[in-house]
């Protein structure tokens, strides 16, 4: 395992590239849908994508999980899947053929193990999990509040931003009181229900957001790629904008 992870690390030295720096990135830990009785977790792209990013930037990853030890992408994410859903999507398909990688998603950090002091960012993955595990986990919230009101580059994607609906400051305000942030849609939502022929999440993201007062939740055309910066908190809209979010991250840290 030492060896696989002294690859990885490696990675961000490549081409005499040095090492700017650590990102956290978080994902949901394996949960089952109340809805649709699914096994669920982390979507491939909102990961890989963003992971890209970070290391072709020069940035070490390192990730944790609300569980920790092995985490599993939602399977219509997978670019394996018989589904095909996902196919397209050559950027996971790469990294789920490099054995350091399959190594990174059995060996999670847990959030208890996890000190805001070492990373530079912090970076939420989105998925299924998200709506289950992230949305009122105290953890993570005090995780993500210490990074965002240290002034550090603090992200979230897709389902991942359900935390946003929660999550406070010291002073008890919400983290998205006065900001404007985004995440998966009400027509995304809709698109998918219909797609497979039931209601998959036990909630809407952006129905959610529109209840809370003094923040601006903001969409985009569905599944188009769409990230917002506002001060250090930066928002995708779903697994299309990873990448923008991160390159997001990425231009805050090297400014």
């Amino acid at each position: 395992m030492e060896t696989l992870i002294t690859e990885r690390n490696s990675y961000v030295h490549a081409h005499g590239m040095p090492f700017k720096g650590k990102i956290l990135m978080v994902a949901s830990s394996p949960t089952n849908s109340k809805q649709t009785g699914w096994p669920i977790g982390f979507w491939a792209a909102e990961l890989t994508h963003p992971l890209h990013v970070f290391q072709e930037a020069g940035y070490e990853v390192e990730l944790a999980s609300t569980e920790g030890g092995e985490i599993v992408m939602d399977s219509f994410s997978n670019p394996t899947d018989e589904s095909g859903y996902s196919a397209h999507d050559v950027i996971s398909l790469g990294y789920l053929n490099l054995a350091w990688f399959k190594e990174l998603l059995q060996h999670t950090r847990t959030l208890s193990e996890v000190n805001a002091n070492d990373y530079d960012a912090i970076f939420l993955v989105g998925g299924q999990g998200p709506m289950y595990t992230f949305r009122g986990n105290k953890t993570l919230e005090n995780l993500f509040a210490s990074f965002y009101e240290s002034g550090k580059p603090s992200a979230a994607v897709c389902h991942s931003v359900s935390l946003l609906l929660k999550a406070k400051k010291v002073d008890g305000s919400l983290i998205v009181e006065g900001k404007t942030w985004t995440g998966f849609s009400n027509a995304e939502e809709e698109y998918v229900d219909k797609a497979v022929g039931l209601k998959i999440q036990p909630y809407w993201i952006e129905e959610e957001a529109k209840k809370l007062s003094n923040t601006i939740f903001k969409v985009a055309a569905p599944f188009s790629s769409y990230a917002i910066e506002d001060g250090n908190l930066i928002t995708g809209q779903q697994q299309n904008s990873g990448a923008a979010a991160a390159r997001l991250v990425v231009d805050q840290l090297t400014q």
